[in-house]
């Protein structure tokens, strides 16, 4: 009987030891990227808030998929001239892995005064939590897609989903399979 105890005492102790091993693991596989609302182009205040609300809808989408986990500012950096410091403050604020700046820049398609859509070229810049950049995307829907129709919204979703694949493929060329868990 004190044979059979000290097993199962030893077996359950064994077995809570793998069991946190195993939440440890996944726990520190798991990043968390801070995005800072998009700048747009043009600078008009009612695009703005429509804009935000699709393209952190597309990320959220997107990040669903994978192991990381999305951190939102509301603040908004200037794409073109970005401060390293700025981005440290925020990532260690936020207890971030990674930031992305994006930007989203409207144009119309159409023939004269024909407008037939709105397409947009979202840009992202990827820094990491020391505000070292890492690498950047451009994604054009108008060029990738040939998309002539379709609505504002789905040309944002469109065009952030092919930027952060973009910046995926980027960041697996500069860094080993093993270490971009972006």
């Amino acid at each position: 009987m004190k044979k059979l105890l000290t097993f199962i005492t030893f077996s359950l102790i064994l077995l809570i030891g793998f069991s946190v091993k195993a939440q440890k693991n996944t726990d520190d596989k798991i990043k968390k990227i801070l995005y800072f609302n998009p700048e747009v182009d043009p600078d008009i205040e009612e695009i703005k808030e429509p804009t935000n609300h699709a393209f952190f809808s597309a990320v959220s989408d997107n990040l669903s998929e994978r192991r990381n986990r999305m951190l939102r500012t509301e603040t908004q950096i200037s794409f073109d001239s970005i401060d390293k410091k700025t981005i440290t403050d925020y990532c260690s604020n936020n207890e971030a892995d990674f930031a992305v700046v994006p930007k989203v820049k409207y144009f119309k398609v159409g023939i004269g005064k024909y407008v037939f859509s709105n397409q947009v070229i979202v840009s992202m810049k990827l820094f990491d939590a020391d505000g070292n950049l890492l690498t950047e995307a451009d994604y054009d829907t108008y060029r990738k897609n040939m998309r002539l129709l379709g609505s504002t919204v789905n040309s944002v979703k469109i065009g952030t989903n092919g930027a952060i694949k973009d910046i995926l493929k980027k960041l697996r060329k500069i860094k080993p399979s093993s270490e971009a868990g972006f």
